[in-house]
């Protein structure tokens, strides 16, 4: 029987209401461990964003100075995250309905789900990215034309740039003089302009034309208007197409479990294989970090400027994306609602026998987040120190049409002529863990949010999974659709950024109302976790609220081209 409550928007089998789906929590070690999951899938959708992609080009651009800043970004969002996971097993409510209870201005749904949904749409855009990384990967490794192979042995705009800046550095005919710098970044300079140099000379006399251009601030475009660096690249897209069917067959099939596998093998496999890697970069002479960098990037320092690039901007985007994003907020009480730790507890209940099983379940709970924790964090911290030790010194800067080519090269000192191979299998790996999870939560997050709209009935089983179902098979068409009208993926990116990071401390709102407002008294945390919980919410509102202001100066004040 439903509950007669217009927040209850779940399934009759996921609904603890029913009582007939109560489980007593294990009370072990390997009896928790076995029923952990949802952190896992999580973590599948952050290492392909978030972690490969995000936090390597941060390495490369500042070097190991924000080393302190990756750690506490993956450590303080977590109390966040167990927060709404807890209001969603003692409640039996998922993520967007109980933020419809936060206190504020209301149009068929409160102003937390309007802004929910934009930012929802931003990600769209977002995926239409993430679906562009697989193509990329696979055009390198199974070319159908071989126009995107071709593309991209040209240097990105960026690395012309810094070629550029460093020439003149190095003729002293910019504004630093070489010996005035540290030495870290003299080698840096040094080591980045000859392999630059050498990159650019097998490009030719197409390499000479663009450096030539770009010194006259002239149009990078041939006499037909064709872009010189950027050019339309079909190898990719067809990838993308098929990568994207794929996936709305297989969630059209699958469910709960099939996820949770598929992103345990993805991302666990591949992040061995980066961890492997930095190990093996660190017992080389030429890309070893000291420990003195390492002490270094400890001391709550900011990275040298480039240009007009201000240290802290990067820094606090950084903190905004690493971890777990708004996104992943909102969508993991979802996962362990579909896991079943609600129903497993039972409706709540002034007895003592459901504040036990609560408690026993939201144990599993804290088990499941710090896991997840565990395993982005140790990704995070891998991808960033690969993206310090070689492409930082190379001067070298993942982005746009060439982020897995770029990416690719972290391997090369390590694993040479495998580098291709080995990094392109693991980059369709966690990229593609990204687009099917983050695919997979978006279908069930929408049809939660057609029914918070009261667009259709809260608690009709059949139409729940037929929506679930059709949205499942739409959405990755759509973020298809989004990566093959050509848009700029640095406007996407930086769209989205925005909206993830204006989202942030909104979502810690609502964990903080959930905690003291809303939860049961029977299961109140201790005060260190409240403690914790309160500096996760002011961290959140500080990254929030800075990356608001500087994405926005960043939207504007950036060229189409990239990101400096």
């Amino acid at each position: 029987m439903a509950r007669l409550d217009e927040h209850d928007t779940l399934p009759p089998s996921m609904d603890p209401v029913a009582d007939d789906g109560i489980v007593e929590p294990p009370n072990d070690l390997l009896g928790i461990m076995k029923r952990l999951g949802p952190g896992l899938i999580i973590a599948g959708g952050i290492v392909g964003s978030g972690e490969l992609i995000a936090t390597t080009k941060t390495g490369a651009q500042a070097g190991i100075t924000l080393l302190w800043l990756i750690i506490i970004g993956c450590l303080i969002k977590v109390f966040v995250q167990i927060e709404l996971g807890r209001y969603a097993i003692s409640h039996g409510e998922t993520t967007l309905s109980a933020l419809d209870r936060v206190p504020g201005p209301r149009l068929r749904a409160n102003w937390i789900l309007w802004l929910w949904l934009i930012m929802w749409c931003c990600t769209i855009g977002q995926l239409g990215g993430i679906v562009g990384g697989v193509g990329q990967a696979l055009a390198i490794t199974l070319p159908f034309t071989g126009d995107y192979n071709k593309a991209v042995e040209v240097p990105s705009e960026n690395e012309f740039k810094r070629f550029i800046k460093w020439e003149d550095d190095l003729t002293k005919n910019g504004s630093v003089e070489l010996s005035k710098l540290p030495k870290f970044q003299q080698e840096r300079i040094l080591g980045g302009h000859e392999k630059l140099q050498k990159r650019i000379e097998t490009t030719g006399a197409l390499g000479e034309t663009i450096l030539q251009k770009l010194r006259a601030a002239a149009p990078l475009e041939d006499e037909q208007g064709e872009s010189l660096i950027d050019p339309w690249t079909y190898d990719d897209k067809y990838w993308a197409t098929v990568i994207a069917v794929f996936t709305a067959g297989l969630l059209f099939v699958g469910r709960y479990n099939m996820i949770q596998t598929i992103s345990l093998v993805l991302v666990v496999s591949f992040t061995f294989i980066t961890i492997g890697n930095v190990v093996a970069l660190q017992s080389s002479a030429e890309f070893h970090i000291p420990l003195s960098d390492f002490l270094r990037g400890l001391s709550f320092g900011a990275p040298e400027a480039f240009g007009d690039q201000n240290p802290w901007i990067t820094a606090l985007a950084t903190f905004g994306i690493i971890g777990v994003g708004a996104s992943e907020l909102v969508a993991y009480p979802y996962w362990c609602l579909e896991k079943g730790y609600a129903k497993f507890a039972g409706q709540r209940t002034a007895d003592e026998s459901w504040a036990r099983r609560a408690r026993g379940w939201m144990k599993v709970m804290h088990y499941d987040a710090f896991t997840s924790m565990v395993i982005y964090t140790i990704a995070t911290l891998a991808f960033y120190i690969m993206g310090v030790a070689v492409l930082y010194n190379e001067g070298r800067d993942p982005e746009g049409m060439r982020m897995v080519s770029t990416l690719a090269t972290a391997y090369v000192p390590v694993f040479g002529a495998y580098a291709k191979w080995l990094f392109l299998v693991g980059a369709v790996a966690v990229l593609y863990s990204t687009f099917l999870v983050a695919n997979a939560g978006n279908a069930r997050m929408l049809t939660d949010a057609v029914k918070v709209f009261g667009l259709m009935d809260r608690n009709n089983e059949r139409l729940h999974n037929l929506s679930v179902t059709t949205m499942s098979v739409i959405l990755p068409l759509l973020c298809l659709l989004v990566f093959w009208t050509g848009i700029n993926p640095v406007t996407v990116i930086i769209v989205s950024g925005l909206m993830q990071a204006f989202m942030l401390p909104v979502v810690g709102l609502g964990a903080m109302y959930f905690r003291y407002r809303l939860t049961d008294q029977r299961l109140k945390p201790s005060r260190l976790w409240d403690l914790m919980l309160i500096v996760s919410f002011l961290g959140l509102g500080l990254a929030g609220g800075y990356g608001v202001v500087t994405q926005v100066a960043k939207f504007f004040a950036e060229s189409p081209a990239g990101l400096h």
